[in-house]
Parts: structure tokens; sequence; C-alpha cells
């Protein structure tokens, strides 16, 4: 079974899930990583699940779309909305600061006039 580590506020979450796990239906349930994770829509469109991928990124698939238009260059940094992943082995990731709806539409890197 994947484990899990969720790096957040200073303080690391562990636990396993079942492969093919996806963590924001499991926290919306009220599982592990739930209340570790920050998330949001659950359809890769607020970008409040966005975590950084520290260990296990290799076996993830490729970002889908919806990541790549909400992430854009974030993506190259190791960012990936944890709503988009279905994990199928183990994975750390860090969650510290969760985007709030203007700062996620920023994300992928467009500007906005002040």
């Amino acid at each position: 079974m994947p484990l899990i580590k969720i790096h957040k506020n200073g303080e690391v979450f562990e636990g396993e899930v079942q492969p093919n796990t996806n963590l924001v239906v499991r926290a919306g349930i009220r599982q592990f990583p739930y209340p570790h994770l920050s998330y949001g829509c659950g359809m890769g469109k607020c970008a409040k699940c966005m975590c950084k991928v520290i260990k296990g990124g290799e076996a993830l698939p490729e970002p889908n779309w919806k990541e790549k238009k909400m992430l854009g260059t974030r993506l190259e940094q190791g960012y990936r909305l944890a709503c988009q992943l279905w994990i199928e082995e183990d994975i750390e990731l860090a969650q510290d600061a969760p985007a709030t709806a203007a700062s996620s539409q920023n994300l992928a890197g467009s500007v906005t006039a002040s």
C-alpha cells in the first residue's frame, strides 16, 4: 500500500492508502489525509489542493490539461493538483499555504492589471 507523507505548517503527517487512490476524494469522506490536505472543488478548477511533490513524482502520470492550465510554469517547479492524481506508489508532498481563488487564477503566469 502506498505510504503518503504530507508536510504542512512545519509538521509531517503520514498514512497508508490503497493503490489507485485520490487523496482529495479520501479527504472528502474524512479519511487520511483529512484534515491535513487543503482542497476545494475536486475538479482541477480552484487549485486549493496544489502541492509540491518532494518525492515520488516519477511514479505520477504526466500532468493533464487541467493541471497545465491551472499551474503553468509551477509544474516545472514540482507542483501538482492533488485532485488530479491517482496515487499508486509512495509519495511525499508539501502544502503550506492554500491558494485563494484570486491567486489561483494567476498560477499559470498570467498578468493582471492593478
